[in-house]
């Protein structure tokens, strides 16, 4: 590839636009739903599958369903997307969008994939 090719496509990269937010997995035999945020929700599916069907996911109650139910039993839903070209510290962000889900959909215990938080 010659240096002016790849520079355009460089130029082209740099120019997609990345969106931060709030995604949902649904188990849909239960009706359990999993919550969390991600920095870049870009193909974030096709990760989190390839964590799912790795064996390697971070929650073991999810994981443990994903391996009884297969991978059609469960559905991916950005809940909410927001541009990340203005945001300053990711992290903080990345929880404050989260938060109203939790509170709102509750996905503990039955509902849910999450452990309640502390007293409650």
């Amino acid at each position: 590839m010659d240096k002016s090719r790849r520079k355009e496509l460089l130029e082209q990269y740099k120019e997609i636009k990345i969106y931060m937010g709030v995604a949902q997995i649904k188990n849909n035999v239960n009706g359990k739903i999993y919550i969390d945020s991600y920095p870049n929700l870009k193909n974030k599916w096709f990760t989190l599958r390839m964590q799912l069907d790795m064996g390697r996911f971070a929650n073991a109650g999810l994981q443990k369903d994903w391996k009884e139910f297969g991978a059609d039993a469960f559905t991916y839903e950005v809940l909410e997307q927001k541009d990340t070209e203005k945001i300053a510290d990711m992290r903080w962000e990345l929880k404050q969008i989260l938060k109203p889900w939790l509170e709102k959909l509750q996905p503990y215990g039955d509902r849910g994939y999450h452990k309640p938080p502390a007293g409650k």
